[in-house]
Formats: C-alpha cells, sequence, structure tokens
C-alpha cells in the first residue's frame, strides 16, 4: 500500500537515530564498485583483419533509389569468406536497404556523409528470424540489422543508419498489435514451442532496430543511429559487448535507445540519447518465457552518457524475469531535450506477474533535471494492463545504492513502490540533493533497510548529524 505522508513524515522524522554509521554498513557500501575493474577487463572490443570490402563494389548506388540489398549481402558474404575484415559503406550519399544480417568477424562501418536508410516496405524484412519480442521468443520480421549466433561482430563510422520508420507501416502496427501481442503471450505461458510462435508477415508486431541475438564480441560505435522502428540497439543473451560514442535519436511508442537483454559484460558509454522511450534499460525476458530462458543481465556498466528521453534514464525492467544482478552506472547526466524531458532518472520497474531476482544497481554520479515524473523510482507494482496469462510469481529487487543524485525538478525525489508480498529490501541513497521537488518527503511503502545518508531535498536533510531532527537511517516497513 502507499503511505501516506503523515505516516512517512512520521517513520523518517519523528524517530531519532544514531549519526554515525557503523564501518561494516559503510564498508559494504563501497565495496560493489570493486567489482567494476575487472568487469572491464573482460570487455574487449573485436578486432578485424585489414581486408575491406566496399559496397560500392557489389552494386551499391548512393542515390537514395537502388535497392542496395543484395550488394550488403554480397559484400558481407565476401568478407567472411575471406577470413574477415570490414564492409565499408563509403561517404557521399544515401544507401536504401533492406534487412541486414551480419557475420562472424565482420565489421560494418559508415563513412562521415553516408546513411545507411532502411526500406519502408514490410517485406524487406522476410524472411522472419528467431528473435525476442518484448521479451518472448518467437520468429517474426527481421530486425534491420541482425546477427545471431556470430562471433566478432561490430557497426562503426561516423556515418548514419537510418531506420526511416515513420516511413513504413511500423506506427501502424502499434494501433493494430493487440490480438497478436496477446496470443504470443498465450503461446508462451501454454509452453507452445517457439518454433510455432510465427508472426510476420500478416501480423503487427514491429521489428527492433538492432538485434545481436547470442552473440559474443560485439561492438557498436561512433555512429548516428536514428528513426528506430522499436527498441534501437539490443544485444540478446550476448557477451562482451561495448557500445560507446554513439548518439541515438528515437521518436514514437517502444523506441528505447540501449537495451541489453539476458547478456553479460556490457559496456555503454559516452553515448547520447534523445529518446522517445527509456534511455538505457536492462531485461532479461518476460513473465513465463523469460523464466524458462533464464539467463539474467549482470556485470553493466553505464558511463558518460547523456539523455534527453522520455521515461527512465537508467532503468530497469520491466522484463526482467530472468533476473538482473550487478549493473552500475556512474557520471551520467540527465538535460532537457529539445521536445522530450525524462520522466525518471532511476527507474526500476517490474510486477506479480515477473519473478525474476534484481539483486545490485548501483549508480553513482547521476546528475541533472528536470525529470517530469520523478528523481529515483522503484515500483514493483508497475502497469498490469496486459491479458495477464501465466501464473503469479512475485519479483525480487534487493541491494540498491545511489550515492550523488542531484536532480533539480521532479514532482518527487524518492518512491519505493514495493509489493505487500515481497518488499523492496536494502535500498541506500546518500550524498545526494533534490531541488525544485513537488512532494519533498519520501514516499516509502513495503520496502525494507531503506537508508538515507546526507540527502537534502528542497533543502531538508535526511541523514547526517546536521540533520533536524538528527537522522541516519530510515525504515519503513508497510
Amino acid at each position: 500500500m502507499r503511505l501516506s505522508r503523515r505516516t512517512v513524515l512520521k517513520g523518517a522524522l519523528l524517530t531519532p537515530v544514531a549519526a554515525t554509521a557503523t564501518p561494516t554498513t559503510a564498508h559494504a557500501l563501497d565495496s560493489p564498485w570493486d567489482q567494476v575493474p575487472a568487469i572491464l577487463a573482460r570487455i574487449v572490443p573485436p578486432v578485424f583483419p585489414d581486408r575491406t570490402f566496399p559496397i560500392t563494389a557489389y552494386g551499391a548506388e548512393p542515390d537514395n533509389s537502388t535497392d542496395c540489398t543484395p550488394a550488403f549481402r554480397d559484400a558481407i558474404a565476401a568478407c567472411a569468406a575471406a577470413g574477415g575484415g570490414t564492409v565499408l559503406v563509403p561517404g557521399g550519399g544515401k544507401y536504401r536497404t533492406g534487412a541486414i544480417h551480419l557475420l562472424s568477424n565482420v565489421r560494418l562501418h559508415v563513412e562521415q556523409g553516408a546513411t545507411i536508410r532502411f526500406r519502408s516496405d514490410a517485406a524487406s524484412y522476410l524472411p522472419m528470424v528467431f528473435t525476442r519480442w518484448q521479451g518472448i521468443e518467437c520468429y517474426n520480421y527481421s530486425p534491420f540489422i541482425y546477427a545471431r549466433n556470430q562471433v566478432n561482430v561490430a557497426l562503426t563510422g561516423t556515418g548514419t543508419i537510418d531506420g526511416n520508420a515513420s516511413a513504413g507501416p511500423w506506427f501502424g502496427f502499434d494501433d493494430r498489435r493487440g490480438p497478436d501481442w496477446e496470443r504470443l503471450q498465450q503461446l508462451a505461458a501454454d509452453g507452445v514451442p517457439v518454433e510455432r510462435r510465427r508472426f510476420g508477415d500478416g501480423h503487427y508486431l514491429k521489428p527492433n532496430m538492432i538485434q545481436f541475438y547470442g552473440c559474443r564480441n560485439v561492438l557498436v560505435e561512433d555512429l548516428d543511429i536514428r528513426n528506430p522502428a522499436m527498441w534501437t540497439v539490443h544485444p540478446v543473451l550476448c557477451a562482451n559487448v561495448t557500445v560507446r560514442r554513439v548518439s541515438i535519436r528515437s521518436r514514437g511508442a517502444m523506441v528505447d535507445g540501449v537495451d541489453p537483454e539476458s547478456s553479460s559484460d556490457v559496456l555503454i558509454e559516452n553515448c547520447s540519447f534523445d529518446t522517445g522511450d527509456d534511455g538505457t534499460v536492462i531485461k532479461s525476458g518476460r513473465d513465463t518465457d523469460g523464466r524458462r530462458v533464464g539467463v539474467p543481465s549482470e556485470n553493466i556498466v553505464i558511463r558518460g552518457n547523456t539523455y534527453r528521453g522520455r521515461w527512465g534514464a537508467i532503468t530497469v525492467g520491466s522484463e526482467m524475469s530472468g533476473g538482473v544482478r550487478g549493473v552500475f552506472a556512474e557520471d551520467n547526466r540527465i538535460v532537457a531535450g529539445p521536445t522530450y524531458r525524462s520522466f525518471y532518472a532511476l527507474y526500476l520497474k517490474t510486477n506479480e506477474r515477473r519473478g525474476g531476482v534484481v539483486d545490485g544497481v548501483h549508480v553513482r554520479n547521476l546528475s541533472g533535471g528536470p525529470c517530469e515524473r520523478g528523481g529515483c523510482y522503484v515500483d514493483m507494482n508497475y502497469s498490469l494492463t496486459g491479458p495477464g496469462h501465466g501464473p503469479i510469481v512475485h519479483p525480487v529487487i534487493r541491494n540498491i545504492t545511489v550515492d550523488g543524485l542531484n536532480i533539480a525538478g521532479a514532482p518527487f525525489a524518492i518512491k519505493l513502490s514495493g509489493s505487500p508480498a515481497s518488499h523492496i529490501r536494502d535500498v541506500t541513497i546518500r550524498n545526494s540533493t533534490f531541488t525544485q521537488i513537488g512532494t519533498p518527503a519520501p514516499q516509502l511503502s513495503n520496502a525494507d533497510g531503506v537508508v538515507l545518508r546526507d540527502v537534502r531535498i528542497n533543502g531538508v536533510l535526511y541523514g547526517g548529524a546536521a540533520a533536524v531532527p538528527p537522522l541516519d537511517h530510515l525504515e519503513v516497513q508497510a
């Protein structure tokens, strides 16, 4: 249940406790970050042989008209057959194409002044491929750029990848997908084999922009990526993934920035997100199907990024049924975009159908604003508007640390909304400042072991020797 402001204030301000943390507590707060150097040491971008295969040598024309799909296919095949190298998209024009499928040891490099512009007809993304759609495995339209079970693959260059989604049918699918989406969820709940979960032509589940599925050693670097139909960069069941210095701009529904799903050893750094949905969002499958696959997202570092988009800047969920552990986000910034503002700075979302365990999300030095809906929001009662297939399996959220969350402008600073059947546990927020906050008192329900230390909200100090009254440890249970 949600506690009233009066109840929260009673628990937070009228119960004095000791102002000095024990050494054990302080050590526990700092220790998670000791894992980061070892994670980064394992994340090594792939390198490629010094061979170049220009797509223009295979019939591509930069005239924004010629169908370059065969040229991409043939250049990639030749590069892979030679033992790997670079498939080059030369500068100086726009190359129209359908789906691009990468192979092992191939780097697709888009030069400055070059644009890969995707075709607007749905048939260009057939035949269907094995994919995940909102966390459930199925066969569907191919992502615009796709690789499955490949090793050493990359997208690089200072050129542009343009999904051109608004020119196609994709956003019209949003109004028509209901029956297909309900059927996919029911197929998963009934345990129907993935080979029989077939959509694509005649159905309305739109494709992701860039999806690496079951790949190792993945690099996405320096590109201007824009106008996806759905999630923009989506590594699924991948290991050793680097996404850096990428600019992502998206508009519409379900157009997240980077979505590592059931993936490990992932680095997302120095990127710019101007997105119509979550910026960086960690996932691991949905409900029954996510638990069936049962692979967590883990060991993920998110640093030095700028967020101008909607919904959450740093987000976990809601498709997290396989579990999430070891997420480290530092030195990220939120700014007001030209058309969008972030809804939340830190946003964890799940519900009573997801199951799964979120264990260890650590954030430091996240600043900026304004945020249209709130600062830090952990919600275990997220949308249950779907058809409701599958059993009730309560998720677990625990071990969340936040250090240096500084937000200017939001309706609330901190809201932890646990489930009566599964409380949020062990959340520490410290050294943080919130200004221009509509409802200043922390809003806590069904949350245990919540610690605020040196947190200022509209000038009021929670925790620390200077607090009035003295307050170091806040724990509100419902």
